[in-house]
């Protein structure tokens, strides 16, 4: 009996100083976390590879370590992760926070952007919905690549099957033939070169040509349009003359045409009608004469001073 009421003691003793242990190491851990701060994060991103106990970074200098890691209970949307600090690094208005991912697997957090003159983050300067200052993240390009790496990788085998799809026997076998036509065709055109260089080189010649033509057009026209300055405006006045000369001319023709237009009714009213009347008398003497002629030429003289003998008759 009264061993076993030792044994009770023992244990009793030993359970007392691992208490008291317990509260030492508890005791000295609250000293030691005296000298630092507290700050969460608020991630709307995956923080996969961050954990309890992860390494948090100042300008990449460890300054703490990351102690929660829990959804928000208002807004599960959004990662809360907490984190100690210590008192002398500055953790002013500005500073952001960014997950640093790997591909080992091992996150970091870092703190940057602090800038000299600003206030410290406080629940003055910021707010506090869980008790402690918050710290602003900042997104990251490579950060998000980093976050979206096993997708990546996914997509990326993905791809390597596609590609292992696209390459096998029969189509490599269709590329083949597409390069041997190609270089077929390179072939053809290698030999076709000098043909090609040639008609370039009598192309060339023709443009050279039509330039030297051009030029020459060019001086023809620059010669015709001195000589339409040159001569141009001499003969414009020459034309001017010409043109005064014959309106002058058409306007005493005008008058000489009024003066002779009485004349020409005269003429035409009076001395016309008795030409023509002497003409057709004229006309009648001489046929008269002509008659007379006929009669002299066949029975003589007499015809004019009596009358033809008649005939004698005989039963």
């Amino acid at each position: 009996m009264e061993t076993r009421a030792n044994h009770i003691w023992v244990g009793f003793v030993t359970l007392l100083l691992l208490a008291l242990a317990a509260a030492f190491f508890g005791w000295l851990a609250r000293l030691g976390n005296a000298d630092q701060k507290q700050y969460d994060i608020f991630f709307q991103q995956s923080v996969g590879g961050l954990a309890d106990g992860s390494t948090v970074n100042f300008a990449g200098v460890p300054v703490g370590q990351v102690t929660e890691i829990v959804l928000w209970e208002r807004d599960p949307e959004f990662v809360r992760v907490r984190i100690r600090v210590e008192n002398e690094v500055p953790i002013l208005v500005g500073t952001t926070a960014a997950i640093s991912f790997s591909f080992t697997g091992v996150s970091t957090l870092n703190l940057d952007g602090a800038r000299r003159g600003a206030p410290p983050i406080t629940c003055e300067t910021t707010a506090c919905p869980e008790g402690v200052p918050v710290i602003p993240p900042a997104g990251g390009a490579i950060d998000a690549i980093l976050s979206s790496a096993p997708l990546l990788l996914e997509r990326l085998a993905t791809l390597t099957e596609r590609l292992t799809r696209v390459l096998d026997d029969d189509n490599q076998e269709s590329i083949s033939g597409i390069l041997r036509n190609t270089n077929a065709i390179s072939q053809e055109l290698a030999d076709a070169s000098p043909a090609v260089s040639r008609t370039m080189a009598e192309l060339q010649l023709t443009l050279a040509q039509s330039t030297e033509t051009l030029a020459a057009f060019e001086a023809t026209l620059q010669s015709a349009n001195s000589m339409l300055d040159n001569e141009g405006r001499p003969l414009a006045a020459d034309l001017r003359r010409t043109l005064e000369s014959a309106r002058a001319a058409a306007a005493a023709l005008e008058v000489t045409l009024a003066q002779v237009e009485p004349i020409s009714r005269q003429l035409n009213e009076e001395t016309l009608p008795a030409a023509e009347a002497t003409m057709r008398d004229l006309r009648r003497t001489s046929e008269s004469l002509r008659e007379l002629t006929d009669a002299l030429e066949t029975d003589g003289a007499g015809t004019i001073f009596g009358r033809a003998p008649l005939p004698e008759y005989q039963p």
